[in-house]
């Protein structure tokens, strides 16, 4: 009789990938997150290391300095929060509603991405100004005050709210509304209860992505913010400042702080999320 017992292939190293190409792919990928995120960083804690614990703690406690980054984390937080309340409605009416010149206004939701932000922050300027389209009816000023500054991270931070939400929604049946609605719950505990649980996830990520974006933001902001220290100076302008001064140390400390609180900011709304998911079991 012929045997039928497979033959065994010899003792190998290294069982063979799924995916051909891995090994290749994730060094690419490990090389140019190195050179374009990591490397990058590590220089930046280096330089701004240079000063020593006392140096570092009293460029980055400088009244100038502080002043910047609280307009820039503050403003960047209420822009946030505003975007997840109406990004999440405007996501809403994308996916639930049909209506005419729907498409118009859904690619309109993308115009911050491919507007150049200089341009965003002109036109911003000029609709918001005191002689302003707009501004002029207002009893108080909004351009050239933190007013503006939160208008423009919200202009360039709701297409990140918007889109991260809107794939979601279009996922939840409306079948789990129908079975709440004929278990006897109101339309507000359908929404609380069964739509919202399902989105924390995204709005959270959302949320984030606005956040740093605005935190990070110049363009768009410096025109329609006035630029007064201890007012409306944001911290890219300090940063650009302290440049312009051959100041490089200071400008790197600054940054340095940014990234820091950004860094921990991120990594607790991570942590958020990471519960949501485990919480309500959405997302996995």
């Amino acid at each position: 009789m012929t045997s039928t017992t497979p033959k065994r292939d010899g003792w190998r190293l290294k069982q063979p990938s799924v995916i051909p190409g891995f090994g290749l792919t994730l060094g690419f990928t490990l090389a140019y997150f190195s050179l374009i995120v990591f490397i990058p960083m590590i220089a930046l804690g280096i330089r701004s290391a240079g000063l020593g614990f006392d140096g570092f703690w009293k460029a980055a406690t400088d009244p100038r300095v502080l002043g910047a980054l609280r307009v820039s984390f503050v403003t960047a937080l209420i822009a946030a929060g505003v975007n997840v309340i109406f990004g999440t409605l405007i996501a809403w009416v994308l996916v639930r509603y049909r209506f005419p010149g729907r498409r118009i206004f859904d690619a309109v939701v993308d115009l911050p991405f491919a507007l150049p932000t200089a341009v965003a922050g002109i036109a911003l300027t000029a609709i918001y100004a005191p002689n302003g389209i707009v501004g002029q009816w207002f009893p108080f000023r909004i351009a050239y005050t933190p007013i503006g500054i939160v208008i423009a991270m919200i202009f360039i931070g709701l297409p990140f709210v918007v889109r991260t939400i809107q794939p979601i929604l279009e996922e939840v049946s409306r079948e789990v509304e129908e079975a709440s609605a004929t278990l006897g719950a109101s339309r507000f505990q359908t929404i609380t209860r069964v739509i919202l649980p399902s989105l924390t996830p995204a709005i959270l990520t959302g949320f984030a992505l606005a956040f740093a974006r605005g935190v990070g933001e110049y363009g768009s902001v410096i025109f329609i913010a006035g630029n007064i220290p201890f007012v409306s100076e944001i911290a890219p302008l300090l940063i650009y400042i302290r440049l312009q001064e051959f100041n490089y140390v200071g400008a790197t400390v600054i940054a340095a702080v940014m990234l820091i609180i950004s860094f921990a900011m991120l990594f607790f709304i991570n942590l958020i999320q990471a519960w949501s998911r485990k919480r309500f079991g959405y997302g996995n």
